[in-house]
C-alpha cells in the first residue's frame, strides 16, 4: 500500500508540475541576436521586446519586436514553444520550435519559422544561470511564396 500511495504521489507531483517562467529569458538582456538570412548571408538583427508566458500553456511564450536586414526595419510577433527539456549536472538544454509573423503585406515581409536550441550553465551555489545561449535555426519565406532564405541567429 505504501509504495502505491508514493507511486501515485510521483505520477501526480510531474502530471501538475510547471514550467518555470522564463520568458526574461527570451529577450536576450534587451540585446539583439544577430545572424544572417539568405545563401549570401546578409546579415541580420532580431530584437525580441515584449515575451509573455502563455497563462494556458506554460511551453509556449507570446513575444514580439523587430527584425532588421539591411535598412528594412520590420515588426514582427509570434510564438515559442519549448518541446524538449534536457537537464544536467551543470549543463542544461532546452529545445522548442517557433513562428515569428512579420507586419506588412509586401514582398519583403513573411515567416519566420524553425528551432531553436537554449543551453546554460546553471550555478548550484549562487542557484542562478552563468552562462547561456540561444541559437534560432529556420528559414523566412515571403508572404507570397516568391522568396524563401535560411536564417541563423543567435546572442
Amino acid at each position: 500500500m505504501k509504495q502505491l500511495t508514493l507511486l501515485f504521489l510521483l505520477i501526480s507531483t510531474f502530471a501538475f508540475s510547471q514550467m518555470p517562467n522564463i520568458s526574461s529569458v527570451w529577450m536576450n538582456n534587451s540585446q539583439p541576436y544577430v545572424g544572417t538570412i539568405s545563401a549570401e548571408k546578409m546579415p541580420m538583427k532580431l530584437r525580441i521586446l515584449t515575451s509573455e508566458q502563455d497563462k494556458k500553456n506554460d511551453q509556449e511564450y507570446f513575444v514580439s519586436g523587430f527584425s532588421l536586414v539591411e535598412k528594412t526595419n520590420t515588426k514582427f510577433e509570434g510564438k515559442l514553444k519549448i518541446t524538449k527539456y534536457k537537464p544536467g549536472k551543470k549543463r542544461n538544454t532546452v529545445f522548442g520550435e517557433y513562428e515569428l509573423a512579420e507586419e506588412g503585406t509586401g514582398k519583403h515581409s513573411g515567416i519566420l519559422k524553425g528551432k531553436f536550441i537554449y543551453t546554460f550553465l546553471w550555478n548550484k551555489k549562487t542557484e542562478k544561470i552563468d552562462q547561456q545561449f540561444i541559437e534560432f535555426i529556420g528559414t523566412w519565406k515571403s508572404y507570397d511564396g516568391t522568396l524563401n532564405y535560411p536564417t541563423n541567429w543567435k546572442n
